[in-house]
């Protein structure tokens, strides 16, 4: 009977097992923590790689094309500069060839304008070395002269203006280049008067050109009357 009794007992299934640990939401939640500190991690570094590959971008762009793009601003302004003028695309492109390195100074453009306006009085003078010698020719050269030197001046002023340190436009000084250039335009002036007095042959061809030259002086004229406005719309200050 106590062997019957054994075997009874030793083929009891149990059903009271020990219950299942619970869960250990502890664990979950630190996983669940590093996961996400692990993705904004990621991210920052990710944003932090892009930011850097962007910003190197931009500035080799900067580096390979940075006369290009100040070329292209300085003939932008140039054309705000010659929008003052009475013949603007004159200016333009009296200015434009002369603008090298490029610059956006209205004074620079001033300047340039001073030059290419020299340039054809210089014309003009071997006109007359070329036409056939009559007094009214021969006092277009002395006129010319006149034109040339006043120009000079001008140009000179704002040179020593500059290379001394002192304020270049200042009232008195802009005053004085108005005075010349328009004396120069006044030499000009006379020359054609007294071709046309005289009846001389060469009056056609030497108003031709006189206006051609009187159209430089009043564009650099004109940028010297405006000079102060150009200056304030550029955001730069007078020199």
């Amino acid at each position: 009977m106590d062997s019957i009794n054994v075997f009874k007992g030793y083929g009891k299934v149990n059903l009271d097992s020990p219950n299942p640990p619970p869960p250990n939401h502890h664990h979950h939640r630190r996983c669940r923590f590093i996961a996400v500190s692990l993705a904004v991690f990621l991210t920052l570094a990710i944003g932090s790689l892009i930011a850097v590959l962007i910003h190197e971008s931009a500035t080799e762009s900067d580096e390979s094309e940075p006369s290009s793009q100040l070329a292209s601003n300085s003939a932008a302004s140039l054309k705000i500069v010659c929008a003052v003028t009475r013949y603007p695309e004159t200016c333009f492109s009296a200015i434009s060839p002369l603008n090298s390195p490029p610059s956006n100074s209205p004074l620079r453009f001033f300047n340039l304008s001073l030059h290419a306006s020299a340039a054809q009085v210089s014309d003009l003078k071997n006109l007359t070395n070329s036409t056939k010698a009559e007094a009214a020719v021969k006092d277009c050269a002395e006129l010319f002269d006149d034109a040339a030197s006043q120009l000079a001046r001008s140009a000179e002023s704002i040179s020593v203006g500059s290379s001394s340190g002192e304020k270049v436009l200042t009232e008195m000084r802009i005053s004085d280049l108005q005075t010349w250039i328009s004396a120069a335009m006044t030499d000009q002036e006379t020359c054609v008067d007294g071709l046309e007095e005289m009846g001389s042959t060469a009056v056609d061809e030497f108003k031709v050109r006189v206006q051609k030259s009187q159209e430089y002086m009043s564009n650099s004229l004109a940028i010297l009357n405006n000079i102060q406005s150009l200056f304030a719309k550029f955001g730069l200050t007078m020199p």
